[in-house]
């Protein structure tokens, strides 16, 4: 018996799907995103390889979260230097960068290594209904 070894798929066979993430909870849909980034959800996963797909998240601005994770969680960034500890509210980031808090758990998600850089690239996300990527014919994924 021999033992398959799953080969690169080339960019065009990569599959292109649109998330709503509208009245969603923000746990939730970014695990399902980054399953299908990391390709985990096809037959030929194979942990040292990029063969995931294109997620198009729309309506990133209407994302839910729950209890007081509005007021209270906190997102951190720290330069290196002495006392460059910056802290930003969920609800201040929201109002000024919406797509970066789906951003920030979906990249939380996917592998710590050299793949993560590549996977975060085909993650598209878009504030409002309509997108720029009908060219790539998504298929519309209700989750």
């Amino acid at each position: 018996m021999k033992t398959l070894t799953p080969t690169q798929i080339p960019l065009d066979a990569r599959k292109w799907f649109v998330v709503d993430a509208k009245d969603q909870t923000l746990g939730r849909i970014s695990t399902r995103i980054a399953t299908m980034i990391s390709g985990k959800n096809r037959v030929d996963f194979s942990p040292h390889m990029d063969n995931g797909d294109y997620v198009i998240v729309i309506n990133t601005k209407e994302i839910l979260v729950t209890g007081n994770k509005e007021e209270d969680k906190l997102y951190r960034t720290h330069s290196g230097h002495m006392g460059h500890l910056k802290e930003v509210k969920l609800s201040k980031l929201r109002a000024e960068k919406p797509n970066k808090i789906l951003e920030h758990a979906v990249s939380g998600m996917l592998p710590k290594n050299r793949l993560r850089q590549g996977m975060m690239l085909r993650l598209k996300l878009v504030d409002g209904n309509t997108h720029s990527y009908e060219s790539q014919n998504p298929t519309i994924i209700t989750l």
